[in-house]
């Protein structure tokens, strides 16, 4: 795209100069005339403009970042189409002086754990606004991480930006596309989707980039190290760098997980985790809960009322007397008081609501003037609070008080999760108020995470295991339901976590329930083949078995019967089926045998399962059967015993 610096877009934006150029748009300094202000001007590339869904998703954009405010967000101000001049699609935000956090990393190297959490909590903080009305970055990385001259951090960039405002996902080739593939999730690399989780992957990727000063993962090609997001495990920092915290690096290693179910739910389960770790290495940072560079400040509303002016003829109703000119030099006779200076000085009886008022405003001016006195004086006269009790144990917060002539009292015990168990959240009066010596300063003591026990539901219906959670203030999450030939349908087989679980108030626990057995078609195989009908019943999963009898009636090797019927009803999985197959007929017919050697007619009689019995007479040295008997064509039973005579 070439530059178009000295442009003014839209009759009011000039373009001063170029700031940055990607794959989409092209970033320029501009002066808003209207405003006389600097701002920053993303100008969509020529030859995307003219295609109608990068046009949507680029206006998407700044839907995206509009419906966020926040501080350590850079905000949209406005978005249009450049009517006269250069065709442009532009969109406006806010001037960002400074570098990326990139550009930081790269002069900087590693930070240490706290410089980490420092940089973090504010991306953090950002991102977490937007998961919480359904807003999803997709593209994080130190590029669109941007550190303002005075220290601002701020998340740029929502261009990839997903949500229930903005439209439908991006397909799976745009968004290995336009994504960083150093930071992509691997559900975004295999499916491209995107949620919460892919955000806090890409979030844990640039807190192991802080900790160790490079990635987690390099290649020769973008698809090698996408490979390697999918296919290898993050290496947890501490493997690189020493002296990170064991919970961080716990942390970084949770927020990476190849699986998203194994993540922290959204980006701010992983802020609060973060503000835990960042409080367990600085107790006092419990107190601290704004990542603003300023506190805020209340602007009260200037009252509406006027000030009331005294009247020129208020004086005269003062009870002032004014003096009466005489005709001879102005003076009044001393002896001889005026009468009109003596009514208008006459005071009238004041009447009973008067006189209340009176009474009234006397109290008033009581309690005003003792409350000055207490914030002078009677404040200054007390004991003041020691301001680091909070993160101190019951025992250590007492002997701290006692020290300086205070008595401590527990007012309160509060679950928290993050001050430990048995340490102190806070005070009152707080560290540095004032209590009269020997007073009593009131502590709220911590009782550690809350904690609920994931009950024992199997057995149970899922109706009586939902109660159950709920009784435990736990939730009910994903019940998935499968087969199972030994527990009825609709009983619960499976919790997940698995029960005795310890899980913070409201958490989810997925439920596995029973089906009932698989039900499968059973067909009858009585007249075909025995091998066919016991490879078919073992292929559709049904325990076959065979026996074998005698038919006079059925051909050899085909099934005689089947127990149960198959009738094309159903039998649930794994029902055991037993065949009879056909071993034939039950009687034979004695062969011809005259003629036949001794081992030859021998060996035909006992094929037809028959006994053997032979008589030899005469001297002959080639003997044959020369009689049988029973004789040739006679039915008999299998096993019955046929007379050879040879000679």
């Amino acid at each position: 795209m070439s530059d178009l610096s000295g442009q003014l877009i839209d009759g009011r934006y000039e373009l001063l100069e170029q700031l940055a150029s990607g794959g989409m748009a092209t970033v320029y300094v501009a002066l808003d005339t209207r405003l006389d202000r600097k701002v920053a001007v993303k100008i969509m590339h020529p030859h995307l403009a003219d295609d109608e869904i990068f046009v949507n998703r680029f206006i998407r954009e700044a839907k995206a970042a509009a419906a966020l405010s926040h501080p350590n967000i850079v905000a949209v101000q406005d978005q249009g189409w450049n009517q006269n001049g250069v065709p442009a699609v532009f969109l406006v935000m806010e001037l960002i002086e400074g570098s990326t956090l990139h550009d930081y990393i790269f002069e900087q190297g590693a930070l240490s754990p706290a410089e980490t959490i420092h940089f973090l909590i504010p991306v953090l903080s950002a991102v977490a606004a937007a998961h919480k009305i359904g807003i999803v970055h997709r593209d994080l990385k130190p590029e669109n991480i941007l550190i303002s001259t005075n220290g601002r951090v701020k998340v740029a960039d929502f261009g990839l930006a997903h949500g229930d405002l903005i439209g439908h996902t991006l397909t799976a080739e745009s968004s290995v596309i336009l994504g960083s593939v150093s930071y992509l999730s691997p559900e975004q690399v295999q499916r491209g989707v995107a949620d919460a989780r892919s955000d806090v992957y890409s979030l844990g990727i640039i807190a192991f980039e802080l900790l160790t000063g490079e990635k987690p993962f390099s290649g020769d090609s973008p698809i090698n190290i996408a490979y390697r997001h999918v296919n290898d495990r993050v290496p947890a920092p501490s493997s690189l760098v020493s002296g990170i915290p064991e919970s961080l690096d716990a942390l970084i290693v949770r927020a990476t997980r190849v699986n998203p179910d194994e993540r922290p739910r959204d980006a701010g389960e992983f802020l609060e985790q973060m503000r835990a770790i960042q409080v367990e290495l600085d107790p006092k940072r419990s107190q601290m809960s704004l990542e603003l560079d300023l506190p805020p400040v209340i602007i009260r509303e200037k009252s509406r009322k006027t000030k009331r002016v005294s009247s020129p003829l208020k004086a005269m109703s003062s009870g002032t007397v004014l003096p009466m000119k005489s005709s001879t030099g102005g003076k009044t006779p001393k002896d001889k008081p005026s009468r009109t200076t003596s009514t208008i000085a006459t005071r009238r009886k004041a009447s009973a609501r008067v006189r209340r008022n009176r009474w009234i405003a006397g109290i008033l001016a009581l309690f005003v003037a003792g409350g000055i006195w207490y914030a002078t004086a009677g404040m200054k006269s007390g004991v003041g609070v020691p301001s680091d009790l909070v993160g101190m144990s019951t025992k250590d917060a007492t002997t701290a008080l006692k020290a300086v002539g205070l008595g401590a009292t527990i007012s309160d015990q509060v679950f928290s999760e993050i001050v430990p168990i048995g340490k102190i959240i806070s005070t009152d009066p707080g560290g540095g108020g004032k209590v009269k010596a020997g007073g009593l300063v009131s502590l709220v003591v911590s009782k550690g995470p809350e904690r609920f026990s994931v009950p024992i539901v199997k057995g149970l219906t899922q109706d009586a295991a939902t109660a159950l959670m709920q009784k435990n203030s736990l939730i009910v999450g994903t019940v998935k339901q499968t087969f199972n030939p030994t527990i009825a349908q609709g009983i619960v087989i499976s919790s997940t976590p698995v029960a005795g679980t310890e899980l913070r108030r409201d958490s989810q626990v997925d439920l596995l329930v029973s089906q009932g057995p698989e039900l499968l078609v059973l067909n009858s195989y009585v007249g075909k083949s025995g091998d066919q009908a016991l490879t078919e019943l073992t292929n559709a999963g049904f325990v076959a078995s065979t026996t074998y009898a005698y038919s006079d009636t059925v051909a050899i090797g085909a099934v005689i019967s089947q127990t149960p019927d198959g009738n094309g009803g159903t039998a649930p999985k794994g029902t055991k089926i037993a065949l009879v197959v056909s071993q034939g007929s039950e009687s034979v017919f004695v062969p011809n045998l005259y003629s036949f050697t001794e081992a030859r007619a021998t060996a035909m009689l006992q094929d037809l399962e028959l006994k053997v019995s032979v008589k030899k007479i005469g001297t002959r040295a080639n003997k044959t059967v020369t009689n049988i008997s029973p004789m040739v064509g006679t039915k008999v039973k299998r096993g019955s015993t046929v007379i050879i005579t040879v000679g």
